[in-house]
């Protein structure tokens, strides 16, 4: 049975978790159109794994950010963890997660996770985290701990994290970086001419080179970045963002519709169809990226165990079409 998506997981109104938009003048929720449609999260398997959660006081972004897939996903022991708290520095307009100041960090942290990921036996785990302005690099050597503390715990499971830009924190990406990720993630979320409005603490080119920094650090780490449409980007400014993509060498992208939390954020300007998300994955498949996903409920981490089988293969593939090539020349 489907239902039409009106999902909130967490506790509090959008004015106890977004104090900084109470300002704001309402933006009323658009009604989704059919394409958009979950199921209810009534699986056993999805109370099992929402249990765990708790058991292991574990945060995730699928409840944090009222992920759409939330039902499907923990119905098949996928949770996405959120680290280093649930309260973050910034406040971008499109995004659900608590904004304040946050709580300090929590040392046993990593090994719960650790603990969480054998327990659900992952084969691949996406772990993401708040934006820590106020530490001094940015939450990365504790990045680094939760990577170390997964391969301690599982050895076996492919990890892909979803970082912050860490702006004005130097040395932080090394830091990550030499944790040898299976998948670099960064989103970009938007076209630069939206930045201001939808993700005003952050800068485009810092998130772009932050992405081609991971590759000449590392190039043997996938990287990832994702994009929200129906924010008010054009056409031309998406397929611009996916060539500025492409020439940091980024290997994986992901397009999914953007969905209005509350009536404090940005509005839906428009419901992408799902043709329109079709066309979208040709381009960026013609533009050279390794694995594209592009559907209207599309998120970062949606079906990431076996995108990333895809993208391993499709690496190999392409390596071994240049050896041939080189053989023949």
């Amino acid at each position: 049975m489907s239902t039409r998506l009106v999902i909130d997981h967490r506790k509090g109104g959008a004015l106890l978790r977004h104090p900084e938009k109470a300002h704001r003048p309402d933006n009323p929720i658009a009604r989704k159109p059919e394409w958009i449609r979950v199921k209810a999260p009534n699986h056993p398997v999805y109370h099992e794994t929402r249990a765990l959660m708790r058991e292991q006081k574990l945060v995730t972004v699928c409840e944090e950010a009222a992920c759409p897939n939330i039902g499907e996903c923990w119905s098949q022991r996928h949770a996405t963890m959120m680290i280093m708290g649930e309260i973050c520095t910034r406040a971008c307009s499109f995004c659900n997660v608590t904004t304040g100041m946050p709580n300090p960090l929590d040392d046993g942290e990593p090994e719960r996770v650790g603990e969480a990921v054998a327990k659900l036996g992952l084969r691949h785990v996406v772990i993401t985290s708040v934006d820590r302005d106020d530490l001094p690099d940015g939450g990365a050597t504790h990045f680094a701990r939760v990577i170390g503390a997964v391969r301690a715990a599982s050895p076996t499971t492919t990890i892909e994290i979803l970082t912050p830009d860490f702006l004005r924190k130097p040395a932080s990406l090394e830091v990550v970086v030499a944790a040898r990720p299976d998948v670099f993630n960064h989103n970009l979320e938007t076209v630069p001419r939206l930045y201001t409005s939808i993700r005003p603490g952050a800068r485009y080119y810092q998130s772009l080179r932050l992405l081609d920094d991971v590759k000449r650090h590392d190039p043997s780490i996938f990287t990832k970045s994702g994009l929200m449409v129906g924010l008010g980007e054009e056409r031309p400014e998406i397929l611009q963002v996916m060539d500025d993509l492409r020439v940091a060498d980024v290997d994986f992208i992901t397009l999914g519709q953007y969905l209005q939390p509350t009536v404090k954020h940005a509005p839906v300007k428009h419901f992408v169809t799902p043709d329109e998300f079709a066309d979208y994955a040709a381009m960026a498949r013609a533009k050279g990226f390794l694995q594209v996903s592009a559907s209207p409920l599309t998120r970062s981490s949606y079906h990431a165990d076996s995108d990333f089988a895809e993208l391993r293969a499709a690496r190999e593939a392409k390596l071994v079409a240049g050896r041939s090539g080189a053989e023949r020349a």
